[in-house]
């Protein structure tokens, strides 16, 4: 500035509490962990839920059906509760903010071992003398007091949805819909009960399904072992990871088309295994150049079947013989496969079709019984391995042994390891022919599938029908998954042998009676569902044979054996003492749920959950349009809830199965307690508040495994202050704003219609990523936009008419009322993800006072586009800016103007399009004091200001900075902001 423009300037004279500096209740500070409490509460008073679903329920909104899955009543919510409970929310908010229908019954799983073994823990010895309905209530109490904590945990991370009447499995109306489900699978003949070797529990004494594993390490003994044949000297060699198994051997396994030969072995004799596998044998059983040994004979396996040999302990009259078997591959061991048909599936199979005994020697508590050898008998399966190899070498039948690490199947409660045993429990058939919703044929089930897939519908083949053409899947990978899931599943064991659970109602005969023809039928499963909607699953513990089916008619009942129905029979029946499988009853809930409960809650009237009736093929609403689970899910819930209503209907529960990944530590490792690298939720939300762990959920790719660590949590509580601070400056800069939504009336060519413009099409793209549950590109989406569109482009430009132009400026009017329509759509876009923060900030712009506290952003849909189309040549506008600024950070290098308001920018427009634009708007978006659009200049250039005077109140050299009457210098904008013209 020169000395005649400075002559006046006094440097103790200052403007600053004479600029309009925003001013709002919505402060820069959060206190998210403090304030996020208060607003759950105000929710919960205000009713917002019900008042919402009250709202989209009259007005008819188009209705989403989303069934949330059960979490199990156990413990603390961990990390992945959280992931999952908040993209759970994400969705039922974003589909009422897009105008849904979307009512949402939390629910939560209550029956199963877990509960029971930590429940017997802590009775210790007292549980002995305890019943199992004192069991039971004990067990419930537990269920019930982690229900309520998990409740509170959830609501915290401002979760919404029926908290209020959540649906529970152990609800007597759910149980009773479970129990309708379970007559309609009667119904088609696909259950059925058998001796079958199950994973079993030794722990827990009880079958597992395979959704029950997990795998760990674990090392075990390889053993190669010398059947002889019991003709001659030679024998058969066999290997096994599982030694304790060889007392209940019933045959040998070929491979019929593999080749064997019969080769010397150094021990003495000869014995046959595969040509194949005959090096590595060799050179186990002691041969110093096994590649050099030539089999004395060879032959196909087809040719061994039928050779009886004896086993190499047991001195027992069983005829033991060789079997052809497909399943016998050549890639390890002999191609010779020790057949137990009461340890293992194909074992079973094997001995259905070759009428052997289902032999298991072991008990319930894993020990053996007094039909095995006298030195077994109370020995533990893991005690019996190393006695059973100390007995095969004692006789000369130990080939070769040595220990070995391998993935072993384990107790997913317990972590111990499980068994294949035999015993007698109630299937679901998968390969065999029915009708959904129907019985099969007469005949259909007069023997129980073998697993052979049968021609016509089954199970299986629906079920995979169905994940090809009628389920859309979210990642697209899911596909694949639930696909080889139901491709390699065996027959599903819904039998298991606890207090704590539905029982299975099924009744053994009089003992007098033919015990293989128990009373199962649809009839009796729904009459004992009647008595257990009314009573709880209770009754079956506390009630009489008589009492449960006491409104059961036996001679009505085709499908009941003879004993029943006959007057001394069904009296005397004695109650079976199964409860099923808890996939079974959390796999029902399309049916106890959705099953006419929805329905109601849809018309926007709160139902008891536990008072549903109907049948699984009655009212209500099916399917769902979203099941949303962990990726594990597709062998647990998804699959589970796929077969029964397949069953019972003929078509999957849910239209779209969305899939999100595990979380790991910030090293790729699972997180655990017990690996010490878990991060708890509490902590979590102590350090950060709930908005900030909504929004790293928001910005995560979910489709695979997710990292957790406290720096991504920085980071993303980084992220969430700019959005904040956006919000901040919009809403202290339109307090005196009155209808936010009133239609803009400016110039399109005004920087206000471009920024207008912007926010629709950031509105649109929300929107269809909302639509399409894509709630990463949504939050980019609108993290972008706050940050770059408007903190860093559109709200710099126009703080300088904000802060100076004066009260009645119809430019600062238009860009409030166009700020206020910004921040009432910001509010409803980020609702779904931040429900906190949008509601803080919405009452702030609204102004809520104590008479309006009900008001919510959370009533409201995603705001109306403001139709705004900006002038066309904006696009040139933003072309050329990046030319413009680096003009400006060259004249900064090059002649040391460092702030941008000493300058000005004269540029080329040889086809008049930018003189269409306001001159000061295009100067304001530089951050310069002048913008001058010329048909004649070359090339950018930046004109050199600090010859001219500044203006003392807004920093600009406009070229009408002038003296004014109050002594100070200030341009003509600043002169009569404040009356000095």
């Amino acid at each position: 500035m020169t000395e005649a423009a400075t002559a006046n300037s006094d440097p103790k004279r200052t403007y600053k509490k004479t600029l309009r500096l925003p001013k709002t209740a919505f402060p820069m500070k959060a206190n998210l962990v403090q304030n996020e409490p208060a607003s759950v509460k105000r929710w919960r008073k205000d009713n917002v839920y019900h008042r919402l679903c009250d709202q989209r329920a009259q007005a008819g909104a188009e209705p989403f059906v989303f069934h949330d899955g059960p979490p199990y009543a156990n413990g603390d919510i961990h990390l992945g509760h959280l992931l999952n409970k908040v993209l759970k929310d994400f969705v039922l908010r974003s589909q009422n903010a897009l105008g849904k229908h979307c009512p949402f019954t939390p629910g939560w799983d209550c029956h199963g071992l877990p509960i029971e073994h930590r429940v017997m823990q802590d009775l210790g010895p007292k549980a002995k003398d305890m019943g199992p309905v004192a069991i039971r209530k004990r067990c419930q109490d537990y269920a019930e007091k982690f229900v309520k904590k998990q409740a509170g945990q959830m609501q915290r991370l401002l979760t919404t949805g029926d908290y209020d009447d959540p649906y529970l499995t152990m609800r007597p109306g759910y149980e009773a819909q479970v129990l309708r489900v379970f007559a309609q699978l009667v119904d088609t003949g696909l259950v059925y009960r058998q001796r079958k070797p199950v994973h079993w529990s030794i722990e827990n004494q009880t079958a597992l399904a395979e959704a029950e594993l997990e795998y760990y390490d674990r090392k075990d003994t390889s053993v190669y072992v010398r059947f002889p044949l019991d003709a001659g000297d030679a024998s058969l060699v066999i290997w096994t990871t599982t030694p304790w198994t060889l007392p209940a051997n019933l045959a040998v396994a070929v491979n019929p088309r593999a080749e064997y030969g019969l080769y010397a072995l150094p021990s003495g004799g000869s014995a046959w295994f595969a040509c194949d596998l005959a090096p590595k044998v060799l050179k186990l059983a002691g041969v110093e150049e096994p590649t050099e040994v030539k089999p004395q004979q060879v032959k196909r396996g087809q040719d061994l079947v039928g050779l009886t040999y004896l086993h190499p302990f047991l001195d027992d009259a069983r005829t033991r013989k060789v079997v052809a078997a497909e399943y016998v591959t050549l890639d390890d061991g002999t191609g010779m496969v020790h057949t137990a048909p009461g340890h293992g599936v194909d074992d079973w199979h094997t001995g259905l079709r070759e009428k052997l005994d289902v032999y298991c020697p072991v008990q319930d508590d894993g020990t053996f019984d007094d039909t095995a050898p006298d030195w077994l008998h109370g020995k533990s399966v893991w005690e019996a391995n190393p006695l059973v190899l100390d007995k095969l070498a004692a006789t000369g039948h130990l080939l070769h042994r040595h220990e070995f690490d391998h993935s072993y199947p384990h107790d997913w409660r317990g972590k111990q390891p499980v068994i294949f045993r035999a015993t007698e429990q109630w299937f679901v058939g998968v390969d065999q022919d029915f009708t959904p919703g129907s019985a099969p044929a007469p005949g259909t089930n007069a023997e129980p599938p073998t697993g052979a897939t049968l021609s016509g519908g089954t199970l299986r083949r629906l079920g995979l029908n169905a994940v090809e053409n009628d389920i859309d899947f979210q990642p697209d990978w899911g596909r694949n998954r639930l696909r080889g899931m139901l491709e390699n599943r065996p027959d599903w064991c819904l039998s298991r042998q606890r207090s704590w659970g539905l029982p299975i109602p099924w009744f053994l005969p009089p003992l007098e009676e033919d015990q293989s023809q128990p009373l199962l039928t649809p009839a009796s499963v729904r009459a004992v569902a009647d008595v257990v909607e009314r009573h709880g699953s209770d009754a079956w513990f506390k009630l009489e044979t008589a009492e449960l089916l006491a409104h059961y008619d036996a001679s009505a009942d085709s499908d009941a054996p003879e004993w029943a129905r006959t007057s001394e029979g069904l009296p005397s029946a004695r109650k079976g003492g199964d409860t099923f499988d808890v996939w079974f009853e959390s796999g029902s809930s399309w049916n106890a749920v959705l099953g006419g409960v929805w329905a109601d809650k849809q018309a926007g009237s709160k139902t008891d959950t536990a008072s549903s009736e109907g049948e699984a093929s009655g009212g209500g609403v099916f399917p769902a349009d979203l099941y949303l689970e962990g990726s594990d899910q597709h062998r647990g819930w998804f699959q589970h809830s796929l077969l029964p209503a397949l069953a019972a209907k003929g078509a999957p529960p849910f239209r779209k199965l969305l899939t999100h990944g595990f979380i790991l530590d910030k090293d790729g490792y699972k997180m655990s307690k017990s690996g010490g690298n878990a991060l708890v939720v509490e902590d979590v939300l102590k350090k950060y508040g709930a908005d900030v762990a909504r929004w790293w959920v928001a910005t995560l790719g979910v489709e695979g495994d997710v990292k957790a660590d406290w720096s991504y949590f920085d980071a993303a509580g980084e992220a969430y202050r700019k959005v904040r601070n956006t919000l901040r400056f919009l809403l202290g800069n339109v307090a005196a704003v009155g209808d936010a939504l009133a239609e803009f009336d400016g110039p399109l060519t005004s920087l206000d219609a471009w920024t207008l413009g912007e926010l629709d099409r950031v509105s649109a793209l929300v929107r269809a990523d909302y639509a399409a549950m894509r709630f990463r590109r949504a939050a980019t989406t609108i993290f972008d936009f706050c940050n770059d569109t408007l903190s860093a482009t559109y709200l710099a430009a126009v703080k300088d008419r904000l802060y100076c132009d004066a009260d009645d400026s119809p430019r600062r009017a238009r860009t409030q009322r166009a700020m206020a329509r910004i921040a009432d759509a910001l509010c409803r876009m980020l609702a779904p993800l931040l429900p906190h923060t949008a509601d803080e900030a919405w009452r702030a712009l609204t102004q809520t006072d104590t008479a309006e506290a009900t008001r919510s952003v959370h009533l409201l849909a995603m705001a109306e586009p403001a139709s705004v189309e900006p002038d066309p040549a904006w696009s040139q506008v933003f072309a050329q800016r990046p030319a413009w600024l680096k003009a400006l950070e060259q004249a900064k290098a090059d002649h040391g103007i460092d702030n941008p308001l000493d300058a000005g920018l004269r540029v080329p427009d040889p086809e008049g399009e930018l003189a269409r634009f306001d001159a000061d708007d295009l100067a304001d978006l530089c951050g310069v004091s002048r913008f001058e659009a010329s048909d004649d200049a070359a090339s950018v250039q930046v004109l050199d200001l600090r010859d001219q005077p500044r203006c003392e109140r807004s920093w600009k050299r406009d070229g009408t900075v002038a003296p004014r009457s109050d002594g100070g210098i200030l341009s003509q904008r600043d002169a009569q902001a404040l009356g000095l013209v």
